[in-house]
């Protein structure tokens, strides 16, 4: 017992074997010569058992007294102790024969958080006795929680990127058919002109083939960025898959501590793509009348009418006799380019006016129609079914008479009675108005008015151009004369609406070539 005792203390720290050429530190622990050496040469100089530095110009000098008492134990007869032994088997030998310490060859049963690595049961005497150490099953699990949550976590992002991708790739073919419908549109309109315009035509369509290409090599800049992170999650993925089906158990925590998590998605840029960015500089370059061609609606003219002939055709008034057509007026050959066929509507219309005329036609009457409806003017007021958003209108109004009031209001116009007023257009903020009355006629805006020369009346117009913010009104006979401009910047969208006195009859002019703007059609058609 005593020399079982005593070969313990003999027992190097490092080898566990008994000492050889032993030498002392200066904090008082022995090992072999060559173990410390060899310590040494791999990791920094300190004393594995406290971690006492070594100071480098010290040098390892051999315990003599160590030595004389180790030769006397090994005169004696016995078996070696400590590791000489066989060491008892584990079960797990058999199954795991790699993972074995390659300093001691025992198993390597711990995890040394410290240092980050697989040690065996001396490891944890000799190099990291005061360091945290847990059993290799605990850290496994806490590593396989933090990769399922790593996993969980790509394959979001791998879902998130797909999703991406598809609305990305949805952009780039919704670009290149809105850029292929807008370039052959521009073609189309553009062989309607003389041959002048020709040069005009094809710069045009080099500027959208241009905005076309900036956008797409947008769209596959971003494409390509997505799939590169869709295809850096998918191999962090495939990299979790063969760890957590890793059965070595140190080949699996050195992969997992240096596996990394890919790099936050981000959200998605879609490229810029404006159509209607592309023709306004077209817009800006040219005059009405080729900014015409660029309306949506079709072609300047119908096919085989000659442009004389649309200036000099009369007005469709139902109910007016058609005039004798004044000579061409340039000015009123630009309007009509954005000519369009009113009709009022029904459900605004006051009950002591009468519609007609496929709702093209108003009569104030003393006789009411019945009880109020619900939405329609207290006032003598009625407002047309279309209203208008963006781009350039013009229509036309005849009247039998003066005392009427014709102006265009944002849909919060109140339909009851304010102040002393018969009427409440151009009263308030939201509405601007033309009064024409028997000796003048009156500019009304925000309660504000502005008088003007008499006029007829007989036959006005409205231009109204929303790009630019002017509200412009002319009187057609006996010349065509304009009237007064209103300047604003029209946030909502502007529905023309009228006021008429007892006895006045109004009638929406309507030209046969005439067309609402896209998204007004089926409005229309249903009122027809």
């Amino acid at each position: 017992m005593a020399k079982e005792l005593l070969e313990d203390k003999l027992t190097c720290a490092i080898c566990l074997e008994l000492y050889e050429d032993p030498v002392t530190l200066p904090c008082g622990h022995n090992f072999c010569g060559a173990c410390i050496r060899d310590g040494w040469s791999r990791r920094e100089k300190v004393c594995p058992e406290c971690r006492a530095p070594f100071p480098d110009h010290a040098e390892l000098r051999r315990n003599v007294a160590l030595t004389d008492v180790l030769k006397v134990v090994r005169a004696e007869p016995g078996p070696a102790p400590g590791p000489a032994a066989t060491p008892c088997a584990d079960p797990r030998a058999d199954v795991d024969v790699g993972a074995r310490c390659p300093q001691h060859g025992r198993l390597l049963e711990l995890f040394c958080r410290t240092e980050g690595r697989c040690v065996c049961s001396a490891c944890t005497v000799s190099e990291c006795r005061l360091h945290e150490r847990v059993l290799l099953e605990v850290e496994r699990r806490e590593h396989e929680a933090q990769l399922r949550a790593m996993q969980e976590v790509t394959r979001q992002q791998a879902t998130q990127a797909e999703s991406q991708l598809q609305e990305l790739q949805q952009q780039r073919s919704h670009i290149q058919s809105s850029a292929c419908t807008l370039a052959s549109r521009v073609s189309g309109k553009f062989s309607c002109l003389i041959q002048a315009l020709e040069m005009r035509r094809d710069l045009a369509l080099r500027d959208i083939k241009v905005a076309e290409t900036q956008a797409l090599a947008q769209a596959q800049e971003e494409e390509q960025r997505l799939q590169g992170h869709l295809e850096a999650v998918t191999h962090v993925d495939r990299r979790i898959q063969g760890l957590l089906e890793q059965l070595d158990d140190q080949t699996f925590l050195q992969e997992s501590q240096l596996l990394e998590p890919p790099g936050l998605l981000g959200p998605l840029t879609l490229p810029q793509w404006d159509a209607d960015k592309q023709l306004g500089g077209l817009k800006e370059s040219l005059s009405q009348l080729c900014g015409l061609l660029l309306d949506e609606d079709g072609p300047l003219l119908d096919e085989g009418t000659p442009a004389e002939a649309a200036d000099l055709a009369p007005m469709e008034a139902p109910g007016v006799p058609a005039s004798v057509p004044s000579p061409i007026c340039p000015l009123r050959r630009k309007l009509w380019q954005n000519y369009r066929n009113l009709t009022f509507d029904p459900e605004s219309a006051n009950r002591h006016l009468y519609l007609s005329r496929q709702a093209q036609q108003v009569k104030h009457c003393r006789k009411p129609r019945g009880p109020a409806e619900r939405g329609s003017y207290e006032l003598w007021q009625v407002q047309c079914t279309q209203s208008f958003r963006s781009g350039r209108h013009y229509w036309e109004v005849h009247a039998s008479h003066h005392s009427v009031t014709l102006g265009v209001a944002y849909p919060e116009l109140a339909r009851h009675k304010l102040g002393p007023h018969t009427d409440n257009i151009g009263r308030g903020p939201s509405s601007w108005g033309l009064c024409v009355q028997e000796d003048c006629a009156q500019a009304w805006h925000n309660g504000e008015s502005q008088r003007l020369p008499g006029v007829s009346g007989k036959l006005l117009g409205v231009d109204l151009d929303l790009a630019s913010g002017c509200l412009t009104f002319y009187s057609l006979e006996p010349k065509v004369q304009r009237l007064h401009t209103f300047h604003a910047i029209f946030t909502k969208p502007l529905c023309p609406i009228f006021w008429l006195l007892e006895g006045r009859t109004l009638t929406l002019c309507h030209r046969p070539e005439a067309r609402l703007p896209p998204g007004l059609q089926e409005e229309a058609s249903g009122l027809s």
